[in-house]
């Protein structure tokens, strides 16, 4: 894949975020048409992080998450308006068993002065 074709993407996917249900359901059409466009529900983010510090940074949690294997990807979504973290995020892991444990052992935890909320993460709307 070019660097053109990369960025296309990372446009569509960031835009994605901000559109409304009708605006999608447009996309998907378009997507059937094309069927190399990327949403960002089709990046698989299996554990949600909430009542994050506004500290928080994507190599913190990677540090955090990495004592239980191997992180794939961190999202820290921000404030569209303000640029702002909104306070929670989500992490993919290598291995199932490694995110099982990662829950188990951070939800609940105290990290940053704040008690973590750590568990599978669902899809939008659940």
């Amino acid at each position: 894949m070019d660097s053109d074709t990369s960025s296309q993407k990372t446009v569509l996917v960031l835009k994605s975020l901000f559109m409304s249900n009708s605006m999608r359901k447009i996309l998907r059409l378009d997507r059937q048409l094309n069927p190399d466009l990327l949403f960002v529900s089709d990046i698989p983010m299996t554990i949600y992080i909430g009542n994050l510090s506004y500290q928080a940074t994507v190599d913190d949690l990677k540090t955090v998450f990495a004592e239980y294997g191997d992180v794939k990807r961190v999202v820290l979504p921000t404030d569209r308006e303000t640029g702002r973290m909104r306070g929670f995020a989500f992490v993919e892991m290598e291995q199932d068993a490694q995110e099982d444990a990662a829950i188990s052992e951070l939800d609940g935890a105290e990290w940053m002065g704040r008690q973590l909320r750590v568990n599978k993460a669902k899809p939008k709307g659940e």
